[in-house]
């Protein structure tokens, strides 16, 4: 049987997995995702940029698999960040960060990117690889100084991709979105179908 190694520590990616049958190995890789995006090209595409750093999660994960796993498998890495205003934001990382990345986008329509990457591993050997992104349209509701203090105070918002959740505290603050809702919780379900189609699978197979 083909297992699934996840190559995140997102309980959002996880969840989503596990709520559409499938129950992945987790794997967290040792990327240094700052340093990773400071090599890179200045000028290269904001859906490059997730791109690469799901690839080098997903191929960083692929280097240390145990020999069950190296048998059959397939690596999912994955890499979020909102594209607002011609910047990408990542995840604030402080209370401060995050108050300043809500009164940027409150009332404004950013596009949360999902980078994807898939190896399919058979025998200890990668025999595919895709990679490809994912955008969603997200229209931002206008929160109150008081609820945005609230809701900084709750932590959520300060280690997500651009300071808010769509499944959790954040979603109050969502007004609509435009394209996958997986996608902005980290992982996208129909592209995830579609690569693992392209890896010679099908989707039901990786079901639990």
């Amino acid at each position: 049987m083909t297992r699934v190694v996840l190559a995140s520590a997102s309980q959002g990616r996880l969840g989503v997995l596990r709520q559409a049958g499938v129950d992945p190995e987790v794997i967290v890789s040792d990327v240094d995702e700052d340093a990773l995006i400071a090599s890179l090209d200045a000028d290269l595409p904001p859906e490059a940029v997730v791109a690469k750093l799901a690839t080098a999660k997903a191929v960083s994960v692929a280097g240390v698999l145990p020999d069950d796993l190296l048998a059959d498998c397939v690596v999912i890495g994955c890499d979020s960040m909102l594209f607002l205003d011609g910047t990408l934001c990542g995840k604030p990382g402080s209370a401060e960060a995050a108050r300043a990345q809500w009164e940027s986008m409150a009332g404004t329509i950013g596009h949360l990117l999902t980078g994807h990457a898939l190896l399919r591993i058979v025998g200890g050997v990668i025999t595919h690889t895709d990679g490809d992104t994912g955008t969603t349209a997200v229209h931002f509701g206008t929160p109150t100084d008081a609820e945005i203090a609230r809701y900084i105070a709750s932590g959520e918002p300060i280690q997500v991709a651009g300071a808010f959740t769509l499944d959790g505290l954040g979603g109050w603050f969502v007004e609509r979105i435009e394209g996958d809702p997986s996608n902005v919780i980290g992982i996208s379900m129909p592209l995830v179908r579609r690569m693992v189609q392209g890896a010679g699978l099908s989707i039901t197979e990786l079901w639990t």
